[in-house]
């Protein structure tokens, strides 16, 4: 049996207690130096890098003229995905986008801020977005559809997906019946670093954009850092991580089944069951031999090592309010509150991208189907970043209007700062210089 991690909180000094924040990909700065030589390559050889790095890393049989996925490749992938599949897709991206679709801002508000002055925003979006989509340790349909119908729904003309091909140089069927779905029809099989500096750089067959967002391993965590002055890398999202919060009024057999979804991804993932009841934490621990039992053996070694490792297994509590402040000290990517009465611990909970309330939303139904976007920030950046979102496609452009009538008041207080801060040009443009141009008026 997998000897899980337990901490008795308040037992750890201020280090220990520190060291349980830390994520796999706190310190890439390995990962920055091994990727440089690859963004390099790509941005110097295109295609050529692209598809030698596809058989090389991915081990893929992928050539220069294979990279796109074509037509016929979308319209296999419908027949070999089963229909279960195709339906549960298809709901998926319809509460998707509905969601999204009620969280698409207005194309523009004016509001009228002195009479005669008006002050306002709108929204367009922007021109072009690369969507990443990972495949390492799994396929995952379920990123292509959270991607692409925030785009989608923002209205950006030009949207591609990139994906790590597999061996055979294919695309991931599913991913293909989701991207069509949702409204994508262009797909390349480039992952890692090389697919971040593809869609940076832009090569032969790929086309460069003005963002990329999408989860991925620290090789595309550390490519997008280092390319961040080249394209708009969006929220910060790499390893999955989880904190399952519990009170004294649930099973903590139910804890640990909901435990076992974000550490299942990798053995970089991040994922802790975190309560101030020993009986929950104690029936955890005896639940999850079992729960491993009805799972794959890849998923059970991915999750056993994360939770038998540093950056996951139980954390027992003092007291309800030391679970509180460990989980915004944390600042999880998903959080579930595992309660019978969720809602009475929601206001103490600051820090999390993700919040999911009682013991029938589990994150499993938050990743596939129930609408809000699973691509979240990790590794704390949940403090000053929330989910992927409509506003992520959208640029925001202010918007002011000042009339005849309100000119000469904002003129006079524009120009005394102006003249204060010493901004001769500044004040001259609103002065009778100004004046001199405008028409007359009555």
């Amino acid at each position: 049996m997998t000897d899980v991690t337990f901490h008795e909180y308040s037992n750890l000094g201020p280090d220990e207690q520190a060291a349980l924040l830390r994520r796999s990909e706190t310190d890439i700065s390995g990962f920055i130096e091994k990727v440089a030589p690859i963004l390099e390559a790509v941005r110097t050889e295109g295609d050529r890098a692209v598809a030698r790095f596809g058989r090389d890393l991915d081990k893929a049989n992928i050539t220069e003229a294979t990279i796109k996925a074509t037509e016929a490749e979308f319209d296999a992938a419908f027949k070999l995905v089963s229909d279960d599949v195709i339906e549960a897709i298809t709901f998926g991206i319809e509460n998707i986008r509905h969601f999204h679709e009620e969280q698409k801002p207005e194309a523009m508000w004016l509001k009228e801020i002195k009479p005669g002055a008006f002050a306002g925003d709108r929204f367009t979006p922007i021109k072009s977005a690369a969507l990443y989509v990972p495949r390492g340790k799994g396929s995952f349909p379920s990123v292509t559809m959270m991607t692409s119908v925030p785009a989608v729904v923002a209205g950006v003309p030009n949207l591609a997906i990139v994906t790590p091909p597999a061996p055979d140089g294919s695309v991931d069927a599913a991913t293909l019946v989701a991207a069509r779905l949702a409204g994508v029809e262009t797909v390349y099989k480039v992952g890692g670093a090389q697919a971040v500096a593809a869609v940076a750089y832009g090569t032969e067959t790929i086309k460069p954009a003005l963002k990329i967002v999408g989860p991925g391993s620290p090789w595309v965590v550390a490519a997008k850092r280092s390319l961040s002055g080249i394209i708009d890398t969006g929220l910060p999202a790499g390893p999955s991580e989880a904190i399952i919060f519990a009170d004294d009024t649930v099973h903590g057999g139910l804890a640990a089944l909901d435990l076992l979804i974000e550490a299942e991804h990798g053995p970089d993932s991040s994922a802790y069951l975190v309560t101030h009841s020993r009986r929950v934490a104690e029936e955890a621990l005896a639940a999850l031999p079992e729960h491993w039992a009805r799972m794959t053996e890849q998923r059970v070694q991915f999750s056993s090592a994360v939770l038998s490792g540093k950056c996951g297994g139980i954390i027992l509590t003092s007291s309800i309010e030391e679970s509180y402040d460990f989980v915004n000290a944390y600042a999880p990517e998903h959080l579930e509150i595992l309660s019978q009465d969720p809602f009475a611990h929601l206001g103490q909970i600051t820090e999390a991208a993700e919040i999911l309330m009682g013991p029938h939303t589990p994150v499993s139904i938050a990743n596939f189907c129930l609408g809000p976007n699973a691509v979240l920030p990790t590794s704390r950046w949940a403090r000053t970043f929330g989910p992927l979102s409509v506003t992520d496609f959208v640029k925001r452009s202010s918007i002011g209007y000042v009339t005849a009538s309100a000119y000469p008041e904002f003129a006079k207080r524009a120009h005394t700062l102006a003249e204060y801060e010493g901004f001769s040009s500044h004040a001259h443009a609103v002065s009778a210089v100004r004046d001199n141009y405008l028409p007359k008026r009555g």
